[in-house]
């Protein structure tokens, strides 16, 4: 997903306590058919046999959850969802096969991800049309009146940057297996270069730890 130009700020209203629960429920049950996909991925009854499958059902619930409008208390349960997907996904995409024909949809799933902490550490309402957040505009009147979105914690912070991390570690062990079906010998990096997504695997996650600290991208380095 590419970087867009920011969009006019707009108002946000907090789901009420009934929407929650049944917000709630509801992505509990796409979590929970999410797994049961995901274990069966072998079986011939499974509705998630490809990664391709399962990287088109999380982009559902990655859609879901970012509509969760940043407002309390509604803010702390979209940044709750989106790091149980961020975990779910990071830890279930080396589960299946990897092949030259599959990196360039993980590529993308994974920029959309970046893109989505972006929105959501920076407490934007997410424009579903457009792809990209925008500013969240409380007034003077609405924020005397208590009306507020807090930022994530530090330890939410701290485990996102964690499963970011940790996960480039496992996409890289993944990227080291495809070079090995190929029957090729050279590195990861040479690998990626020859299939033009070098660039794009250097600059993983930078959005979100270059705001959580200037971390920067995730460099894959050469073996």
């Amino acid at each position: 997903m590419p970087d867009l130009p920011s969009q006019a700020p707009r108002r946000a209203k907090a789901l009420s306590s009934k929407q929650e629960r049944k917000l709630v429920d509801f992505l509990d049950e796409k979590f929970l058919h999410l797994t049961r996909g995901y274990k069966k991925r072998s079986e011939p009854t499974t509705h998630l046999p490809t990664l391709s499958h399962y990287l088109d059902e999380t982009r559902q619930i990655l859609s879901l959850v970012l509509q969760i409008p940043p407002i309390d208390p509604s803010t702390s349960l979209r940044t709750a969802f989106l790091l149980r997907l961020t975990s779910d996904v990071l830890n279930s995409i080396p589960g299946y096969p990897v092949g030259p024909e599959v990196l360039p949809e993980v590529l993308d799933w994974l920029d959309d991800l970046d893109q989505a902490w972006l929105a959501v550490l920076q407490s934007q309402v997410w424009d579903p049309q457009k792809g990209a957040g925008t500013d969240l505009l409380i007034d003077s009147e609405e924020a005397s009146n208590g009306k507020k979105s807090s930022p994530i914690t530090q330890t939410e912070s701290t485990r996102l940057r964690s499963l970011f991390v940790g996960g480039a570690v496992i996409l890289e062990e993944w990227l080291e297996s495809c070079n090995t079906a190929q029957g090729e010998d050279d590195s990861v990096e040479s690998m990626l270069q020859r299939l033009g997504l070098q660039s794009g695997f250097d600059e993983l996650f930078s959005r979100t730890l270059d705001y959580l600290g200037g971390l920067g991208g995730i460099i894959l380095e050469p073996l």
